[in-house]
């Protein structure tokens, strides 16, 4: 079977041209460092009321992601000025590629059937498989299920095409490993999974990756290996965030500073020791955390291997992280009720300033933002709740505004959800002549203000895992 696909892939000669299925964070950049180091690039995206308009944008070379994005806008200026980049509605441009890479979101709907939303990277997949000539390869890069590569997107692309996977063309999975605000950086540098659904895949994809890569090394595995591996990093990153914010809610309940613990955990070193902890926040979102522990946890249950050797009862640790991780809007929620309460103000009425709606700093990234669920229960208390984010222009039902004087003035309470860079330099005089208030509220959901300055200005002060000021003297 390898030696009939590896005779196509050679009959075929080098990569040259590559399409890119899905115009969002991972396939923007990710075409655009392809059209640098091969001959072209067609970068796929539906023509839809929601998303049509980055074609015309990116055509034209201007970047349709906001926020801050070190050297996106000129790389995608330059390939487009050299004609190595096209954008296109025209999925039929696929037979002209050697490799296409599919990038489109896997979201679960109800994490709790643990079924994944695969409609639009169903859609996607049939796209390739309708177009794709033999000889080429099919790389998934989004985050799915482990298995998925192997058994179901196998059969749509064998269905469609007619041809057999491995044997007229390659397939393969090499998770994106990305975070926003640093998406080109990360692309070149971290070390790429690469997992083919034999070894012709693999080396194929290989020769698809290399160019890209700076300073980062391929790490070849089997397909559902790499996606176990892209699930199981965020899982346990999102695991090591819910540690922090466990320990952050037990230092407040002991009126100490979570800082301070951090810091002397993290003083002890030597050979063999890691003590390292993450920070606690206001919510975990964007949309690899909050879903991959449920596309591993799926993964296992779908396994057609032997069942899992695990303590009967107990529910699994990266869900129950995923339980904490979700809870943290709530937890702003009560420390926002307990600064109300000893202003004497009452949450029905109070006038709130949310300050940061995306769910990462600096960016326009507010898929799954903590936020939300946030700005829901201050709703449904009867709060009067104003929304402030530099990025984030538009969200649907919620109007989001770009000046923070209009956000902050006559406030009972100041939220701050994102550690957007210029909330660093927020002024507390002056949010307290906004405020017209003498005994503001400011609950700090980042760590990310000076509480003593706070407090010495009139604010009543809460922050999460800060213990020591949560109580202070008013």
């Amino acid at each position: 079977m390898d030696c009939s696909l590896s005779e196509y892939f050679k009959k075929r000669g080098s990569i040259k041209t590559i399409g890119v299925i899905g115009m969002g964070y991972v396939g923007i950049p990710a075409a655009a460092l392809f059209a640098r180091s091969f001959d072209k690039v067609y970068g796929f995206q539906r023509d839809s009321s929601s998303s049509g308009y980055k074609i015309d944008l990116l055509n034209s070379g201007k970047n349709p992601l906001k926020g801050e994005e070190p050297g996106l806008d000129d790389l995608i200026r330059e390939t487009t000025d050299k004609s190595k980049f096209e954008c296109t509605a025209d999925f039929s441009k696929i037979s002209l590629c050697d490799a296409v890479t599919i990038d489109i979101q896997t979201p679960f709907l109800n994490p709790g059937d643990l079924i994944p939303d695969f409609s639009a990277l169903e859609e996607g997949i049939r796209q390739a498989g309708r177009y794709l000539t033999k000889g080429s390869l099919i790389v998934l890069e989004s985050t799915i299920t482990p298995g998925t590569t192997a058994i179901w997107a196998k059969k749509i692309l064998e269905e469609e095409s007619g041809f057999i996977a491995g044997e007229d063309f390659g397939l393969a999975h090499a998770p994106e490993r990305v975070m926003v605000g640093r998406l080109l950086r990360n692309i070149q540098e971290h070390d790429r999974i690469v997992g083919g659904i034999d070894d012709a895949s693999t080396k194929r994809a290989m020769e698809l990756y290399g160019p890209v890569l700076t300073s980062g090394n391929l790490i070849p595995m089997t397909a559902t290996a790499a996606e176990v591996t892209k699930t199981a990093e965020n899982t346990v990153r999102d695991l090591q965030i819910a540690a922090a914010n466990q320990l952050a809610l037990y230092c407040e309940a002991m009126g100490i500073n979570f800082y301070d613990v951090r810091r002397g955990i993290d003083s002890l070193k030597g050979d063999g020791i890691t003590r390292a902890i993450l920070l606690p926040g206001a919510g975990v979102g964007g949309h690899c955390l909050t879903k991959d522990t449920y596309h591993l946890e799926r993964g296992v249950k779908i396994a057609d291997e032997q069942s899992v050797d695990f303590p009967e009862g107990v529910e699994s640790l990266y869900v129950t992280a995923r339980h904490i991780n979700d809870f943290m809007p709530r937890h702003m929620f009560h420390l926002l009720k307990k600064g109300l309460n000893r202003s004497v103000k009452d949450m029905k009425g109070a006038k709130v300033a949310l300050l940061g709606w995306s769910f990462l700093a600096n960016t326009d990234d507010a898929r799954n933002t903590p936020a939300e669920p946030f700005y829901q229960l201050c709703k449904d208390a009867g709060a009067e709740i104003r929304v402030h984010d530099p990025w984030v222009t538009g969200w649907p039902g919620i109007d989001i505004r770009q000046d923070l004087e209009s956000v902050l003035s006559g406030v009972d309470a100041v939220v701050v959800f994102t550690a957007h860079r210029m909330y660093y330099q927020l002024d507390s005089e002056k949010i307290r002549k906004l405020s017209g208030s003498n005994s503001c509220v400011i609950v700090d959901g980042r760590n990310i203000i000076d509480p003593d300055t706070y407090i010495r200005n009139g604010f009543v002060y809460l922050g999460i895992g800060r213990g020591d000021k949560n109580s202070h003297p008013l």
